[in-house]
């Protein structure tokens, strides 16, 4: 199993900026991509941002050129660095993993989300 925490939520003026962070734990994981997903209260859930492993980037178009995601591998903890806050902004953000754990004899596929952080924008 691989558990993923996340941080850095917190209620900020519309303009300003937060960084997100992911944390994953669990023994023998390789992660392929992490993604932040976020909810808006009566709203779906929407994809953020997802970074692969080898860095490939993709972006929805409320956040481009405003968030950046980013991941470091060494230490299995993903980013998502935003500025220029506004109220839209405001939601749950998700983090989501999936990968892979190797195991004695065999490989598993797992896809983990984290219980997510609440950002608030306020105008």
């Amino acid at each position: 199993q691989v558990y993923l925490k996340e941080s850095g939520g917190d209620s900020v003026q519309a303009g300003g900026s937060l960084r997100l962070s992911c944390a994953a734990s669990g023994r023998n994981f390789h992660i392929n991509f992490m993604a932040w997903y976020r909810q808006a209260p009566g709203k779906q859930r929407e994809l953020v941002a997802i970074i692969f492993r080898h860095g490939t980037t993709i972006y929805s178009d409320s956040v481009k050129g405003r968030f950046t995601i980013s991941r470091d591998n060494t230490k299995d903890t993903g980013y998502l660095q935003m500025t220029s806050l506004q109220p839209e902004d405001t939601a749950t953000y998700y983090c989501n993993a999936e990968g892979y754990v190797d195991n004695d004899s065999s490989r598993r596929v797992f896809d983990s989300w984290g219980q997510g952080t609440q950002v608030t924008v306020s105008s």
